[in-house]
């Protein structure tokens, strides 16, 4: 993971988007997400004060969900 660097800096993130990274964002309360580079940042809904804080993380990688039941088969 990179090091925090302060949300003033979020217009730069055009320039340090790369490939299999995103960017964790992390608000005064200590609540972050994961997010790729968007202006202006849509918050979560739940988010009671602004970023403060953002840094570059590796993004995860994709997982398989299980298989889904067969029709008619028991649960």
């Amino acid at each position: 993971m990179g090091e925090w660097i302060d949300f003033d800096r979020w217009p730069e993130c055009a320039s340090m988007e790369r490939p299999g990274i995103v960017f964790e964002v992390q608000n005064a309360e200590g609540q972050t997400m994961a997010t790729g580079c968007v202006a202006p940042l849509p918050l979560p809904f739940d988010w009671t004060s602004d970023p403060v804080r953002f840094r570059i993380v590796e993004q995860e990688k994709p997982r398989h969900s299980e298989p889904l039941p067969q029709p008619g088969s028991p649960q």
